[in-house]
This record gives structure tokens, C-alpha cells and sequence, in this order.
């Protein structure tokens, strides 16, 4: 039911005075909108079968190319059908006070579609909205999304830490996240951002941050080296707290929020400093390149900070960036004084984030 609730949660009353205490708190709610596919007890199944996609034999299908069989494809040459569902998340704009989307499944769905839908959710009198496609197609931008998925980014990061090979070249080294980043971003207009992660829904399902970037140490590395170099910064739930299983989505799992408060207190300040700072946030890179420690300087309206990251199982000495040796300066994490040299040794998947 794309105007309903589950019972399970509460009512829609109960969702509204959520949204109220969030916008209360400075927050801002977006919902997950799945516009590919439905459920098989979906209402629209059997009042609407021509909005769904049917096979040969005249049989509505899940989506092609995918063992999603639990979910009916849509209809996108259907306008009857492209039309409801445009209206159905107005609806939660208007009615329910949402201020946004994260769009499943973005890359399924067609690019006209979505550019009628955001289309008509930015006209909406009085409401700035989030549009978020989960998906890495560069069109989401051309269709008036602001954000989607960084997914390239986050399988070079992966081959970094796993020494992983691109087809037949060399193993990946850390200086290969520049390329992929300068690629990921390539054509991507102004203002648009890549998301970028170490987890979200589909990978928390399969591997916990902990196990996919060698421990607690290096998960943090990983994060600070996925979110600090470009992009928007996405945190999912039960990395916070270090919770070192997987994250099935068919089922619900409790997650203890306070067994790793030290954990938490780390993200927590990373978040912070990507608030506090525009070059993190916004700022022009400057990179280091090398083949186990991220360096890279971020620099916007005179603000200025470089970062050093160990991605490596081992103790690492780097040169320190010219413009930085011989000067003092502030690690933002641990607010002390560091004196630079001409060199700079890192431990582990140590990161350091400097002013």
C-alpha cells in the first residue's frame, strides 16, 4: 500500500508525530520508495494487472535480470500507472510532512520517469526535498536527483584493502583511489553529490564493516578514506557501535546501541568535524599519491586540512607534503599540537586528520 503503514510500526498518526519530534530536533526525515516493483499482495496487482510487466504467456513477472521472485515488476510504459505513483509520494510530502526520497533500485527504473517524477515533487509549494537514487547512473543527476550512490568508489576501496587485482593488472594500490574518485565524479554537474560508505542495506546484509576492512581500526581507516576525500558521508545503522554480524534485511535483528561506546564516540566526532569543516565538505583535493598511505589535502575559503591514512596491516613511513613539513599543527581528533617533520610514521590503520 503506497499510502499506508505497516500496523506492525504504528499508525500514520504515529508516523506524523515522528516526523514532528525529528523536525523539532533539527531533523529531517526521508523515506525509502521502492517505484520498480511491489509486492505480489500489493492492491494494485489485482485492481491495476496492465500496470505491471507480463511475460509471453501473458503472466505479470518479477523484475528481469534479478531473483527478486518475492516482487512484481513495474510497468514504466503505463502512464496510468507512472502517474500513481508520482502522486502517491506527493501525497507523503503534502499530507505526512516527509522531506525527501532514497530511491531504490534507481538504476532499474527509467530515466524519464524519474525526471517526470522529480520533476513534480520540486514543484511542490513550500518544501525543499532530499532526493536521494540508490543507484550509480550518472542520468540521475540529468533527471534532478542531488545524490546517489558512490558504488565504483566503494569496490576500489575494497580491492585496496584486499589486494585485489583490476582484471589482469597489478594489485590495487592506495593511490588508485584518486583515479577512482576523479572517475566517479567525472561529468557529475555542481552541487551533485556521490554518497559514499563503507555499508549500506545491500552490503550489511552480506559483510559487517568490521570483517570486510580487517577489524575495528581498519573499518574506521576505510570510513575516514571513503568520506573525508569527496562526497556526502552515509553512516548505517549498527556501524556506530562496531556490531561485527551482518544485517539481514528479510529479518529484524537487535543491535545493542551502547556495546562499543568508543566506537561510537569516533564516529560521532568524525561526523562533527565533516559538519564543522567546508574543505572537508566541499573543498577542492589536492592528492599525495602513494602506494599504502591516503594523503590528501582539502582546501576551501581558507580553510585548510590534510589528511594521512594508513590502509595497510603494517607500520608505514611517508614524506610529509611540502607545504605541511616544518609546521605545527592541530590533530582535529585529539585536539594536541603535532610538530611535522620531513616524514611522518602512521601505525596500522592509523589515520590522522590535521589543521
Amino acid at each position: 500500500d503506497y499510502r499506508g503503514v505497516n500496523p506492525e510500526f504504528g499508525t500514520i498518526e504515529d508516523f506524523k508525530n515522528t516526523i514532528a519530534e525529528c523536525h523539532r530536533r533539527g531533523m529531517s526525515v526521508i523515506m525509502d520508495w521502492v517505484a520498480n516493483h511491489s509486492s505480489w499482495d500489493n492492491a494494485w496487482l489485482a485492481e491495476h494487472p496492465e500496470w505491471y510487466t507480463h511475460n509471453e504467456d501473458g503472466e505479470i513477472i518479477h523484475p528481469a535480470g534479478t531473483d527478486w521472485e518475492d516482487v512484481a515488476d513495474f510497468n514504466f510504459d503505463n502512464p496510468e500507472m507512472c502517474q500513481a505513483m508520482i502522486d502517491a509520494m506527493k501525497w507523503w510530502v503534502t499530507e505526512i510532512g516527509i522531506d525527501g526520497f532514497r530511491c531504490d533500485a534507481a538504476d532499474f527504473v527509467p530515466f524519464e520517469f524519474w525526471k517526470d517524477c522529480v520533476s513534480q515533487l520540486r514543484a511542490i509549494p513550500g518544501h525543499k526535498l532530499l532526493l536521494l537514487a540508490e543507484g550509480q547512473r550518472k542520468d540521475h543527476f540529468d533527471a534532478g536527483f542531488e545524490m546517489n550512490y558512490a558504488w565504483s568508489y566503494m569496490e576500489e576501496l575494497r580491492r585496496v584493502y584486499n589486494g585485489n587485482r583490476r582484471s589482469m593488472g597489478a594489485p590495487a594500490r592506495v593511490s588508485d583511489l584518486f583515479a577512482a574518485d576523479a572517475e566517479e565524479y567525472d561529468g557529475v554537474p555542481a552541487g551533485c553529490v556521490k554518497l559514499r560508505f563503507t555499508t549500506n542495506h545491500d552490503e550489511s546484509t552480506k559483510m559487517s564493516p568490521i570483517r570486510e576492512f580487517h577489524g575495528e581500526r581498519g573499518s574506521m581507516a576505510a570510513f575516514v578514506a571513503a568520506t573525508f576525500i569527496h562526497g556526502g558521508m552515509l553512516v548505517y545503522d549498527s556501524q556506530e557501535v562496531g556490531y561485527p554480524g551482518t544485517i539481514n534485511f528479510f529479518r529484524f535483528v537487535p543491535v545493542d546501541w551502547q556495546a562499543n561506546p568508543a566506537q561510537n564516540k569516533e564516529y560521532t566526532d568524525l561526523i562533527a568535524l565533516f559538519k564543522a569543516h567546508p574543505a572537508i565538505r566541499r573543498g577542492a583535493v589536492t592528492p599525495f599519491p602513494d602506494d599504502d598511505v591516503l594523503i590528501f589535502e582539502r582546501s576551501c575559503e581558507g580553510d585548510r586540512i590534510l589528511v594521512v591514512g594508513n590502509l595497510r596491516q603494517e607500520r608505514k613511513v611517508v614524506p610529509v607534503p611540502a607545504a605541511w613539513a616544518g609546521k605545527s599543527v592541530k590533530d582535529l581528533m585529539s585536539g594536541k599540537t603535532v610538530a611535522l617533520g620531513e616524514k611522518i610514521a602512521v601505525d596500522p590503520y592509523q589515520y590522522l586528520i590535521l589543521q
